[in-house]
């Protein structure tokens, strides 16, 4: 599996050290922003960042769950996303609920508040 790890400097150091060779690190960012820009072939995105109660998040988002996170931090509906992403409303439903759970948040909202907190993505 290729991946990119996003996060602080500190932080990318552990996750490099945690993974023990389990995936290859195509590249490291500091912000998702700039590693989408940079376009790599990844098969996901290993972000690392600290919520507000200074919890480390450490979970791997694929690129579907990403653009997910970042029509829903616009405010739209599943209906609305899943047209936008070209999927159903009910797949919009089952990455909602797994960004949701790696995030560790209780509802849509939660997710999109720890996200930008993250600097996973930003509004």
């Amino acid at each position: 599996m290729k991946v990119v790890l996003v996060g602080p400097p500190a932080m990318r150091a552990r996750l490099r050290t945690q993974m023990n060779g389990s995936a290859t690190i195509v590249g490291e960012f500091a912000s998702l922003g700039s590693a989408q820009a940079a376009k790599l072939d990844a098969d996901a995105f290993v972000v690392a960042a600290s919520n507000a109660d200074d919890q480390e998040i450490l979970e791997t988002l694929t690129s579907r769950e990403i653009q997910v996170l970042e029509l829903l931090a616009e405010g739209r509906s599943n209906k609305a996303i899943g047209q936008r992403l070209g999927i159903s409303d009910q797949t919009v439903k089952f990455h909602v609920a797994a960004i949701s759970g790696k995030l560790g948040a209780v509802n849509r909202t939660d997710a999109v508040r720890r996200a930008i907190r993250g600097s996973i993505v930003s509004v």
